[in-house]
């Protein structure tokens, strides 16, 4: 139930925190609600393109501050799509492709590097995480002797997640820098979920593993990997992982709100310490630098034939998002099209933005970003509609 789970658990990824109370989060806005931010359009309902129409719901039905979108179509053409407001104290407008956290789409990009080093020989998918974590993984929620490096990528090694712990002082989850052992430990004091290879948990601790697995192999920092490997190597000009304690989003970006419910005003999360994510969910990025990566990795140019082939096995994924019939592979899901077919995706919440983006079959690319979680389910399913309708318009 993590707020940096992608698009997993439709509704408790949202009601997790809806069950705190008593948040101790300073700066609670008394502006209007998010309805009220959307700029006037004078358009008719005709003229104004489906996406756009769809954002524009996004705000006023949804009550999202704002809402941002970008499309590449399988030619090449890029479109750009905007609505509500920025930032809800000064009513400026979103950015155009702003800068958002991308929370656990950051797992693409750990599973990518996992998998160049399974190319350079470097790490075996079928080898016990032992191998390369010896003795960290022990007790009732897991053996590492048991559980593999595709298991921890495909989510199908049973091993709980570390999330309800931190939300247990939501502030303090907002504030305090993690170092990865501390979540790992915090996983390890519960119950495993299953089986190694029994069934399907989405669990942000897998990735966590994952990141000190590239960590232990390379000698170097997971975010140093990710930069060199995928940011650098594509291009990525908004793309970036944070620095250790550095709270802020650099560049042009919308503010992040949260709520745990619609009646209440919306509380600016843009600052926070994103380092619970880590491996699992700490970068920033822009819609069309998800697009722009989504693009490169499923066009072969950061994984050989080989290893982009086992990113794509893929398992049941119940519960996966809010269509259903979903299934993930190694940090790489399938979204079910309303045209027909699927789109090959991951996505992510994390507190203030939530993201939906997938790639087609033939090329097309979008990524739909909203300036806070849903609080209602409803609204979870219009943020996947929106990028239904981004694909298949």
């Amino acid at each position: 139930m993590s707020v940096f789970t992608a698009h997993r658990r439709p509704l408790t990824a949202f009601t997790a925190l809806t069950a705190l109370s008593g948040l101790a989060l300073a700066g609670v806005l008394t502006a209007p609600a998010a309805s009220a931010a959307a700029p006037a359009r004078t358009a008719a309902a005709s003229d104004v393109p489906p996406l756009q129409k769809a954002l524009n719901d996004l705000v006023k039905k949804d009550d999202f501050p704002g809402a941002l979108a970008t499309v590449h179509e399988s030619d090449g053409d890029v479109r750009y799509y905007t609505a509500g407001v920025g930032n809800l104290r000064t009513r400026s407008e979103v950015p155009v492709d702003g800068r958002v956290r991308i929370a656990s789409n950051t797992k693409m990009y750990t599973a990518t590097v996992v998998l160049q080093l399974v190319g350079e020989g470097k790490v075996e998918l079928d080898a016990p995480i032992e191998r390369y974590l010896p003795k960290l993984v022990r007790g009732e929620a897991g053996d590492g002797r048991r559980i593999t490096v595709r298991q921890i990528l495909q989510h199908t090694s049973g091993l709980p997640d570390y999330d309800e712990a931190l939300f247990a002082d939501f502030d303090r989850f907002l504030r305090k820098y993690w170092k990865p052992r501390e979540m790992v430990d915090l996983a390890l004091k519960r119950k495993a979920l299953f089986e190694p290879g029994k069934g399907w948990g989405y669990s942000n601790a897998n990735y966590v593993l994952a990141g000190m697995v590239v960590e232990k192999v390379t000698g170097r920092p997971i975010g140093r990997e990710i930069t060199d490997r995928i940011i650098k190597r594509v291009g990525l000009r908004d793309t970036y992982w944070p620095k250790a304690r550095d709270k802020g989003i650099r560049g042009p970006h919308p503010h992040g709100y949260f709520a745990t419910k619609p009646s209440e005003p919306w509380v600016d999360v843009t600052r926070f310490d994103p380092s619970s994510g880590w491996a699992a969910g700490q970068l920033i990025g822009s819609p069309g630098d998800l697009n722009r990566f989504l693009l490169a990795l499923l066009d072969g140019e950061l994984l050989e034939p080989a290893q982009l082939a086992e990113m794509k096995k893929t398992v049941a994924a119940p519960g996966s998002d809010t269509v259903g019939g979903g299934r993930y592979g190694l940090g790489l899901a399938t979204f079910k099209l309303s045209c027909g077919g699927f789109a090959w995706t991951h996505g992510g919440n994390a507190p203030g933005y939530t993201t939906r983006n997938a790639v087609t079959k033939d090329g097309k690319a979008a990524a739909v970003a909203v300036t806070a979680l849903p609080v209602t389910l409803e609204g979870a399913k219009n943020v996947e509609k929106a990028l239904d309708t981004a694909l298949c318009e």
